[in-house]
């Protein structure tokens, strides 16, 4: 009878540590705050993924930039020592030059128009180009049109924006489009940006509303400009490492599980976009509500000769017709 208990419990034992074994914590990291728009997209992932993988596969969130910048995470997550990243694609053509024609500046007219690029055959084969970089792009999420703020001056047409020392991220065809506008472009990592901005390094920085929001910069720029400059769109990316022990089934539950993160991500997006400028006015930030959209997009006409021969006039014109 003893025996009998004794082989009951180890093998109650034994099914236990194979239990616990057969969990595997993923490390998914991002820029912002847990309840910013890259928080909310991160959560859904993560519960979808272990909804549908029955509990073995679950994830450690790592927010604020706590594994380092986005250009750091994705290396890692190239290298497999980190096993997701949520980012924008402002570091990420620097892995997959294919990325970099989304974000030329003026591109999208309009959140329904770049959404339809990111969900259509365009934005469907630039994914298809991460395996062979050595990342896996499980699908599109979105970060949201871009603003100028700064702590000098109004800014309406690009006149008003030469000189200004802006943060940029580590992106060439941003760099290129707004020097057209005078601007010096100042690429910085972004968990540096807050306190460059505090100690005056720079003079402003450019990001869509939610993170300028979850960022808290309204306590370090008075001037915010709705300029939608540039549609900056963002990825789920997954280290290839963990992708190639997935299941047929499981990668299945891990892309439907991006395609949930991404709705939820641009729901948050469009949430902070009607609730945001509200609330960073009553925190005290000055908002130019209408620019000269059409001097900006007259400015951008060199840029637009050197995007042509980099991308083909005929790629642009593509992202452009898309109804």
């Amino acid at each position: 009878m003893k025996s009998t208990r004794l082989f009951a419990a180890l093998s109650f034992g034994i099914f236990l540590s194979a239990g616990a074994m057969a969990q595997t914590v993923l490390k998914i990291g991002y820029a912002t705050s847990p309840t910013s728009h890259y928080g909310v997209g991160s959560t859904v992932f993560c519960e979808e993924v272990e909804k549908g993988t029955q509990g073995r596969y679950k994830c450690q969130h790592f927010p604020n930039s706590a594994l380092g910048g986005e250009r750091e995470q994705i290396e890692a997550v190239q290298l497999g020592t980190q096993d997701l990243v949520n980012t924008s694609t402002g570091p990420v053509g620097n892995f997959v030059p294919e990325v970099k024609i989304v974000d030329i500046p003026f591109l999208f007219r309009d959140y329904d128009h770049a959404r339809k690029v990111m969900d259509g055959p365009i934005g469907q084969g630039i994914l298809a180009k991460f395996p062979s970089k050595g990342i896996i792009a499980l699908g599109w999420t979105e970060n949201g049109f871009r603003h100028m703020t700064n702590s000098k001056r109004d800014i309406v047409k690009p006149a008003d924006a030469a000189g200004l020392k802006m943060r940029t991220m580590e992106n060439k065809v941003h760099m290129d489009g707004y020097k057209t506008f005078g601007i010096l472009p100042t690429p910085m990592a972004f968990p540096e940006l807050f306190g460059a901005l505090q100690q005056g390094t720079v003079d402003g920085q450019e990001n869509p509303i939610p993170v300028i929001l979850s960022s808290k910069f309204s306590q370090v720029q008075k001037h915010l400009s709705l300029t939608g400059h540039v549609y900056s769109p963002a990825l789920l990316l997954l280290a290839p490492k963990v992708w190639n022990k997935l299941s047929d089934a499981d990668k299945k539950v891990f892309g439907e599980a991006a395609k949930k993160a991404g709705a939820a991500q641009r729901k948050k997006v469009n949430e902070d976009e009607n609730n945001g400028i509200a609330q960073l006015e009553k925190e005290g930030m000055k908002v130019i509500k209408v620019v000269d959209g059409n001097a900006f997009r007259e400015a951008l006409k060199p840029a637009y000769v050197s995007y042509a021969k980099e991308f083909g006039a005929d790629n642009i014109k593509k992202i452009q017709d898309v109804r």
